[in-house]
């Protein structure tokens, strides 16, 4: 590491030490800090009051959950708010009275009040609140340095802060303004990924694999792009970076394997179309309809309301059953079986007529049943209808049409048999009969 200039920045901070000692041992400088401290103190009692009222009339405003939020952090901030109204027109008066150089640290207040209040409420259009503050603090820090006439001296301390690689000097500065512009580059490539993805999922015309696969297409090419832009604007060679392109990409190769498989798995899977957002799969033990296709996952949701975020490899290698792939027509079967006193003919009417009443049964196709076989103890029958809705369950849709079955067969006189087994005892077998005591 370079040798930091230990003399000049010594200097620089003995002349800014020198210079807040002085203006501290003056007499108006104390009264300044009364007045500071008492515009906060009246600014706190003040809020107490009024902030409650402000925030219930705010949340009065319906169907702007945006607007709602930045008018939310202001309400919550209202006694910086009057604190700095209050020392804005302390300061007007005083400044009416005495010279300006006596409200010099009011002023110094005031702005960097005013920066901090501003700089504070924009932040809260990030939803994460650890990055909102990071990125407010940040923010803050380098305005208040212009405000203090100290980002020159701050730059020149953190440029002297620098390491040696051959022909690069990275400093403190340099890696501090890199992360600054890429962060700054990759935050903007976001939000016109997101804006541009919007955009592609209103196009009702294009199919919605077709679609998800144009929005990832556009967000990982701005994505890169922005990258690209950040470290060449930071004064970065990118010829550079060919020297280590081996070994990292070596590195990722091993370390990323499954996430780059899963990642080529979703992109084959968008361009197939083999499934789609809406679709209703079977993959395993798992039965759901897909919300959502990521590019490392697929979001499937069951009928329970759970979850799952399968791999994309697993819908590549894997069997899947896709009940809407075609179209969303699925037939389903119930086997039931009747007493042989039943007529076949009857039941057979009864069971059509039992599955038609029920909402999601399809008029066309038709439902349909058979006689099967004679079975041991009834006559066996399969009852075949069609749905077109599978995503809303398969079970609930089968046992309303088996309780219709059974009202029908209840009122018609159709018996459903049980089994009968009948003993013979090849040694003939004494029965006698116990019966309890009498009491004495």
């Amino acid at each position: 590491m370079d040798s930091i200039d230990i003399p000049a920045t010594a200097q620089t901070l003995v002349t800014f030490w020198d210079k807040t000692s002085a203006y501290l041992a003056q007499p108006w400088t104390f009264y300044q800090i009364l007045i500071l401290a008492g515009c906060y103190a009246a600014g706190w009692v003040i809020s107490r009051r009024v902030e409650p009222w402000l925030e219930d009339r705010a949340r009065t405003i319906k169907g702007k959950p945006g607007l709602l939020r930045v008018i939310i952090a202001v309400m919550r901030r209202t006694h910086w708010i009057i604190f700095l109204i209050l020392l804005w027109l302390i300061r007007l008066v005083t400044l009416e009275l005495t010279w300006p150089s006596r409200t010099y640290l009011m002023a110094l207040a005031l702005a960097l009040g005013w920066a901090w209040l501003a700089i504070s409420v924009s932040s809260r259009i990030i939803h994460n609140r650890t990055i909102s503050r990071l990125i407010a603090l940040a923010v803050f820090g380098y305005v208040a340095l212009g405000i203090l006439e100290l980002r020159p001296d701050a730059a020149a301390f953190l440029e002297q802060m620098a390491i040696q690689l051959g022909d690069l000097r990275i400093s403190a500065l340099f890696v501090l303004r890199t992360v600054v512009i890429t962060a700054g580059f990759l935050w903007i490539a976001n939000l016109a990924g997101n804006f541009f993805d919007s955009r592609i999922n209103t196009f009702e015309d294009l199919s919605p694999s077709f679609r998800v696969l144009a929005g990832k297409v556009v967000k990982i090419s701005l994505i890169v792009i922005a990258g690209m832009m950040a470290l060449s604007s930071t004064g970065i060679d990118l010829t550079a970076l060919t020297v280590f392109s081996g070994a990292v990409g070596v590195g990722l190769g091993f370390g990323l394997q499954k996430v780059v498989s899963n990642f080529i798995s979703g992109v084959i899977i968008l361009m197939d179309r083999s499934i789609k957002p809406g679709d209703t799969i079977a993959l395993g033990d798992t039965f759901g309809w897909i919300r959502e296709l990521r590019a490392r996952f697929v979001s499937v949701i069951t009928r329970d309301g759970r979850e799952y975020l399968i791999p994309n490899e697993d819908f590549i290698t894997q069997k899947v059953v896709n009940w809407s792939f075609s179209d969303k027509l699925v037939r389903l079967d119930v086997d039931f079986g009747v007493a042989y006193d039943s007529d076949p003919h009857e039941v057979t009417r009864l069971a059509i007529a039992a599955a038609s009443t029920i909402d999601r049964v399809l008029d066309a196709p038709s439902p349909v049943c058979w006689m099967t076989q004679f079975g041991s103890s009834s006559l066996d029958f399969k009852l075949r209808f069609w749905i077109a809705d599978p995503q809303a369950g398969l079970t609930n849709v089968r046992g309303k049409v088996l309780l219709a079955m059974w009202d029908e067969f209840k009122e018609n006189g159709v018996n459903i048999p049980f089994p009968h087994r009948e003993i013979i005892m090849r040694t003939p077998v004494e029965v006698v009969s116990r019966t309890a005591p009498e009491a004495e």
